[in-house]
């Protein structure tokens, strides 16, 4: 979805997503459990790599090594594969194929890739989300978007997904500790998707942190393609810092949640009465004789927004931010902060 967001036909969406669970099924059962994203390439594109492996996974159900389970997915997938893919008349087949290697051909056009991403059973050095949590690993993805392009989206969205299943999966387990984690994302824009909304409304539970910091409000809405979405992720922040924005979507945004208050307002009038006056045609204008002049000043208040655009737009210098915090019970009212970065040796 990340690479279709202007994609209004749910068909191509939803079948590539079959087929890459019926080959993601398939494959762990001729590879021992095993699959990487090279094994699922060879299988969408090559047609004959799947009878051949068809024929491993015949001779493990004949020689009755294989579960209930394993057998009941090999059905279905051999099923959606043979009958729902490649029984596919050519268009639909290539526009499937098409589709499907634009994430899977990242990891087989690059042999440093290749290697990094897709090692061999005994070279695996993550074992996932999982083992993280029960060691307190940290898990640092470093990965230039400009570089990498679409591979860094991807890997990004894998582990992003993959980290949240484990910390939610944490809530089924009885007599389960659940150990405090933490989510850190820098542009966050890139790598949003629409499962983030439910799972920041239930990751407090699993006592887990998330930070994330994007550009504005409009880059996670240009990304979702959804306002409710978006509007669902950023009211489950509840901390938050804005910087400078020119953003008017983000400004408005921010103004109604911070709210309006009573400000002092002035307005000055001035008045000038005269007894007589006449036109002077030399200087060509009135002259009064006699006259007085009175000022008056009035203050009234009106109900305005706490901040205006000026404040965002102009007011908020470099490194500097409005905060919108809570201290665990209660929310302090908004404030002005001066962050200080980390590559500045104040000492002061």
């Amino acid at each position: 979805m990340l690479f279709s967001p202007n994609n209004s036909e749910s068909y191509w969406l939803d079948k590539s997503e079959q087929i890459l669970e019926a080959c993601i099924k398939f494959c762990r059962i001729y590879n021992d459990g095993y699959v990487t994203f090279e094994e699922l390439h060879n299988l969408v594109i090559d047609k004959s790599y799947f009878e051949e492996k068809i024929s491993i996974a015949r001779e493990k159900f004949l020689s009755n090594k294989l579960s209930k389970d394993n057998i009941f997915d090999l059905y279905s997938s051999i099923n959606i594969l043979e009958k729902d893919y490649f029984s596919l008349d050519d268009r639909t087949y290539n526009l499937l194929k098409s589709e499907i290697t634009r994430i899977t051909n990242c990891f087989v056009s690059s042999l440093d890739v290749k290697n990094t991403f897709c090692p061999s059973k005994e070279n695996e050095s993550f074992f996932g989300f999982e083992d993280v949590l029960k060691n307190g690993k940290i898990v640092v993805l470093n990965m230039n978007i400009s570089e990498f392009k679409n591979l860094s989206k991807i890997i990004a969205t894998y582990l992003k997904l993959d980290y949240q299943t484990d910390i939610l999966k944490q809530l089924s387990k009885k007599n389960n500790k659940i150990k405090p984690s933490v989510f850190i994302s820098d542009e966050y824009q890139e790598y949003v998707t629409s499962s983030d909304a439910s799972f920041f409304s239930q990751s407090r539970e699993s006592k887990c942190i998330n930070i994330i910091a994007t550009q504005s409000y409009t880059s996670i809405l240009n990304t979702l393609n959804n306002q409710y979405s978006t509007k669902v992720i950023i009211q489950n922040l509840v901390n938050k810092l804005w910087f400078r924005c020119d953003d008017i979507f983000t400004i408005e945004d921010i103004q109604k949640q911070i709210g309006k208050e009573e400000k002092e307002k002035f307005s000055k009038s001035f008045s000038e009465n005269s007894k007589e006056s006449f036109y002077n045609y030399l200087a060509k204008n009135f002259v009064s004789i006699d006259s007085n002049i009175s000022e008056s000043v009035n203050s009234y208040t009106q109900f305005d927004f706490k901040y205006d655009y000026k404040f965002f737009t102009q007011e908020l210098t470099t490194f500097k931010s409005l905060a919108f915090l809570s201290d665990g019970s209660k929310i302090l009212k908004p404030m002005k902060l001066k962050m200080i970065p980390y590559f500045k040796n104040e000492e002061k």
